[in-house]
């Protein structure tokens, strides 16, 4: 048996193409002493990788060429010489676009809690990162209130449903989504419950917004930067909370970023516009996880999963994340024998 890894050949000028990875088998890790062996599941297929792959500075540094490409994931432990885990275990955490992967001090991954009822796409959908992100993001960053008019851009993706129907739940006046093209408009609406949706493929976008926002917006949660995010700042209400989750819109940009030409509004409307990064709230998943688990069961939080087959096949799914051709939180299935109890 070999480990199939998929390396980051080049760097990527715009979308990513056949030139810029490599599939590659190398033999299976050995597990030392503190270390347990991981068979990788699936893997979470998340906009950030995209930016990972520039050679940038960030968060995290970028992808080294010849590295494996860096991803979170799902997988069991089927060798164990660590106190930490034990065979059987599903772990979460930074499994990269492989097979095998060693969980050790470098590379800790968390123990998936059982009998939470769901199946592991659910779980890496809106109980894992994604919906975590959008839990904390909408309550702590955007210090979200009952009665705040709520814009949400990248509405029919895994994160901004999500946001949108926290919002609804805890007593938003309206939640108001933005997406790309008449048919994923009518799914914010008519799956996810947002009460208006617009595309933003159409002209005058800060106007329509204005129409359907005419009190202001007091919360936006973005999700993709640039020409979105500025107009809905023009449309902002007194003391706005503006949430910078991501910007999709640039990662694949050739050229110079978007320039913001509207950030005046911040100052006369006295909003705030901070960014945050997820691994900030690591300590805090599991109050996030359990209120999102009961949305689930009761019907309160509806999801969607958008399944790849193939490791092979994990560029193909980075890269329909810019196109807009997947629908829900997007995952790569790498051994569909990994299943939560």
């Amino acid at each position: 048996m070999t480990n199939r890894q998929v390396l980051l050949a080049q760097r990527p000028i715009g979308m990513i193409d056949a030139a810029t990875t490599s599939l590659v088998e190398t033999p299976i890790p050995v597990c030392g002493p503190g270390e347990a062996l991981i068979k990788v599941g699936t893997l979470s297929i998340d906009p950030t990788i995209r930016g990972w792959m520039n050679d940038a500075p960030g968060y995290l540094p970028p992808i080294g060429i010849g590295e494996v490409v860096r991803s979170s994931g799902v997988g069991e432990v089927v060798e164990s010489k660590s106190p930490y885990y034990k065979v059987g275990d599903k772990v979460f955490g930074f499994t990269n676009w492989q097979e095998w992967v060693v969980a050790n001090e470098q590379n800790k991954l968390s123990v998936l809690p059982t009998g939470m009822g769901l199946d592991l796409a659910t779980v890496m959908n809106v109980v894992g990162v994604t919906g975590v992100t959008a839990f904390f993001g909408l309550t702590e960053i955007g210090e979200f209130k009952a009665g705040d008019v709520v814009v949400v851009s990248g509405a029919a993706g895994a994160t901004g449903s999500t946001v949108g129907q926290i919002a609804k739940a805890r007593g938003a006046a309206k939640v108001v989504g933005i997406a790309g093209g008449p048919e994923k408009c009518a799914e914010v609406v008519e799956k996810f419950g947002f009460d208006d949706c617009l595309d933003y493929r159409e002209p005058h976008l800060a106007r329509r917004l204005r129409m359907v926002c005419p009190s202001g917006v007091d919360l936006y949660f973005d999700n993709v930067g640039g020409e979105i995010l500025d107009a809905v700042l023009t449309n902002i209400a007194m003391h706005a909370r503006v949430v910078l989750c991501g910007a999709i819109s640039q990662y694949n940009n050739t050229e110079k970023p978007y320039g913001l030409t509207n950030t005046l509004m911040l100052i006369g409307r006295r909003g705030r516009m901070e960014g945050f990064i997820i691994l900030d709230f690591m300590s805090r998943f599991a109050e996030a996880q359990i209120e999102l688990a009961t949305m689930v069961r009761n019907g309160t939080l509806v999801h969607e999963e958008h399944l790849v087959q193939g490791l092979q096949h994990a560029p193909e799914a980075l890269n329909l994340l810019f196109t807009g051709g997947n629908h829900g939180k997007t995952l790569v299935v790498v051994d569909d024998t990994v299943k939560l109890d």
